[in-house]
């Protein structure tokens, strides 16, 4: 556990060469995350004074900006997004045509599972009411629901 403090307030950039790319759009996205919660927060004190309104989101912000930070130079994170990164280069990405022939499949897909189970609920609600009708007249016949 004190490895980790020491680390959380350590200033140094941890293989700062490595998984540039992903650290920064996860840096980012950490950070949105949590300044939209600093957001409603400022929105929930809205009673409050000036200065507790807007100085304890303030300073949540700036520790949010460092927890971020150090969160992307933490080793074993900024390990696993060095791999990230390295596994995306793999990435064998589609071309234009086959991206536009594999969503037009998906589509048609859809449509059609969509149209089944559209008529599977038709025939399900037909059969029970079929059922239903014939129920309450058996029912009926033998003086149970008079």
């Amino acid at each position: 556990m004190a490895g980790f403090f020491r680390e959380l307030l350590s200033t140094q950039l941890y293989k700062k060469a490595q998984g540039r790319v992903v650290r920064q759009w996860t840096f980012a996205g950490v950070l949105v995350i949590l300044c939209g919660g600093l957001w409603r927060l400022s929105a929930s004190l809205i009673q409050q004074d000036a200065l507790v309104r807007f100085g304890v989101p303030a300073l949540l912000a700036v520790l949010a900006v460092w927890f971020c930070y150090r969160l992307v130079n933490y080793p074993k994170f900024a390990d696993f997004l060095i791999q990230v990164e390295a596994e995306m280069r793999k990435v064998s990405w589609p071309g234009r045509t086959e991206l536009i022939n594999s969503v037009l499949v998906v589509i048609v897909v859809m449509f059609f599972l969509a149209a089944l189970l559209f008529g599977y609920d038709v025939l399900i609600k037909w059969l029970l009411g079929v059922i239903g009708k014939w129920g309450a007249t058996l029912f009926k016949g033998m003086g149970i629901f008079s």
